[in-house]
């Protein structure tokens, strides 16, 4: 089944997560984000070339807004996971599903009493990880991380926009890659920046290849497999990240978390069918 692709973006997601937790040893977010954008700027530049897609664009207003609001949720993701358990930090960036669907309904997509419910569980969900799981000192990290769950999904609603006007994927996600690495340079430029060695390069990379092919991975069981099928195995990207979090750093989330966490992904999920079931879309 090519929705099982999903599985293998999952892992790699969880992979690239686990890199930007070590690269936070050394660097700090702004320099992650930099060096992952940066990266994936130089692999996008050679895609396009390759496919002879042009890189002239008639929307480059909402490339450019796009590219922002993309930076903004990578690097408030790659900050939560520098002051979160690496799961908990996943599932607060994956409530973009459920923003998403919010987005759409203030865009004039038909308000379904089953997205009313998939709303009110995901709200349940995060209020119920975020108080009793979260540390005093974790709060702000918290509400990062729901920031770029906040981000992540005007993010995604931007590209299914510019998709609508016929812009195509590999010139999105290159513009996405200038501006987030202009953005996160800019920024460098007025802060500090630690040197790269060979430990932390190889790191570095990391977040980049892992990110790189786990959005490769993605693309193929979104285009190829079930798109409701993918979205729900896409939550799997918290459970390898849980597993990460317990062998690497030794994080176990209590009781309360893994109920809240349920109830985050059963909101994405139920988020992302009343969305594909909207008689708006389908018109």
């Amino acid at each position: 089944m090519q929705s099982l692709w999903m599985i293998a973006a999952s892992f790699l997601f969880a992979c690239m997560g686990v890199c930007v937790k070590l690269a936070a040893e050394t660097h700090n977010a702004v320099e992650i984000t930099f060096w992952r954008s940066a990266i994936a700027l130089l692999l996008m530049y050679g895609l396009v070339r390759l496919r002879g897609v042009s890189l002239r664009t008639p929307h480059w207003r909402w490339q450019i807004t796009r590219g922002v609001v993309g930076f903004s949720a990578l690097f408030s993701y790659f900050y939560a996971i520098t002051l979160l358990p690496l799961a908990t930090a996943v599932t607060l960036n994956y409530t973009s599903a459920i923003f998403l669907a919010l987005y759409l309904v203030l865009a004039g997509w038909r308000m379904r009493t089953g997205m009313l419910g998939a709303l009110a569980i995901g709200l349940a969900g995060v209020v119920l990880l975020l108080k009793p799981t979260l540390h005093e000192d974790q709060l702000v990290g918290g509400l990062i991380g729901l920031g770029s769950g906040v981000l992540a999904g005007m993010a995604y609603f931007s590209v299914r926009e510019l998709g609508a006007r016929g812009e195509p994927e590999t010139r999105t996600v290159f513009y996405f890659s200038l501006v987030a690495t202009v953005c996160s340079a800019v920024w460098l430029a007025f802060g500090e920046i630690n040197p790269v060695d060979a430990d932390s390069g190889l790191i570095l990379f990391g977040v980049a290849a892992f990110a790189t092919l786990a959005q490769l991975a993605m693309t193929r069981a979104y285009s190829r497999g079930k798109t409701l099928m993918s979205a729900a195995l896409a939550y799997s990207t918290v459970i390898f990240s849980s597993l990460a979090g317990m062998l690497f750093w030794g994080e176990v989330l209590p009781a309360s978390a893994w109920a809240a966490i349920g109830l985050i992904i059963l909101s994405g999920i139920a988020a992302t069918h009343f969305s594909r079931a909207s008689p708006v879309e389908q018109d």
